[in-house]
């Protein structure tokens, strides 16, 4: 299962884990020829999770009941589990993960799970300034029908345990350089750990000045710490069509689940 034990932790690579059980690692900059859309019509649909490492029971059948709903499923705190291998296998996904750290027998980390490959996948990771621990950021590209343009998705966990907002700038300025060189539509989201007022004013100038705009809820369910949410979909050159908050109780962050049009 984990056949990449003993890679360099400071290397940024990105794991693909695929339905027929094939396991590949990406390196920075590798080219990957891609044939198929990521979709097939101009709709879109996203689950945005933080699974909390599927600690909870259930999680991954909660999952299962919106997979023919959604195109892209990007989740933080995600753990390669046998389960969760498993359940990629048997639903024919593509799975992109940054393996942030490796404990017992399992790489934790973000990863954007499609239904088609990317045509290219980046990494990124950035140490907690106080408990030494990798946070991750994933940065695909996904072809899109009857147009050469393609969507750009940016999976974050951000950093969460600092003293000021260096080393949060820092992180989603790395995604944000991505974003700006992009012409076509773009997706930001994941658990900010925006919990201070310091951090979600600093988030919303960064995002204003790439012309992402936020995805509201009307009843919003996310979860929050002092007060502030911690969850956020960004997004440009995109139409949004529907945007809710799933309530569960299998993991410690609820789901967000944003339809786009193209």
């Amino acid at each position: 299962m984990n056949k990449f034990i003993g890679l360099l932790p400071n290397h940024d690579y990105v794991i693909r884990y695929l339905g027929d059980n094939n396991i590949e690692l990406i390196e920075p900059h590798q080219q990957i020829i891609v044939d198929q859309p990521l979709i097939v019509a101009n709709q879109l649909s996203i689950l945005v999770w933080n699974i909390f490492k599927q600690k909870r029971a259930d999680s991954l059948a909660f999952l299962e009941k919106y997979l023919d709903q959604t195109q892209l499923i990007l989740l933080q705190e995600a753990q390669t589990t046998p389960r969760l291998l498993n359940f990629i296998r048997k639903n024919h996904k593509v799975a992109d993960h940054v393996p942030a750290y490796f404990f017992n027998d399992s790489y934790a980390g973000v990863m954007t799970i499609a239904n088609a490959k990317p045509i290219s996948a980046i990494a990124f990771k950035e140490k907690e300034p106080l408990i030494r621990i990798p946070k991750s950021a994933l940065v695909t590209q996904y072809r899109l029908p009857n147009t050469t343009q393609s969507l750009l998705v940016a999976n974050i966990h951000a950093v969460n345990f600092s003293f000021g907002v260096k080393i949060y700038r820092q992180q989603i300025r790395m995604l944000l350089n991505r974003i700006q060189l992009h012409e076509g539509p773009v997706i930001l989201a994941g658990d900010f750990n925006a919990w201070s007022r310091q951090r979600l004013h600093l988030l919303y100038n960064l995002v204003r000045m790439m012309n992402l705009k936020p995805v509201n809820f009307t009843t919003d369910l996310r979860k929050t710490f002092m007060g502030r949410p911690l969850d956020f979909v960004f997004y440009r050159g995109l139409k949004i069509e529907q945007a809710s908050i799933l309530h569960t109780n299998t993991s410690d962050h609820n789901p967000l689940f944003v339809s786009f049009s193209l």
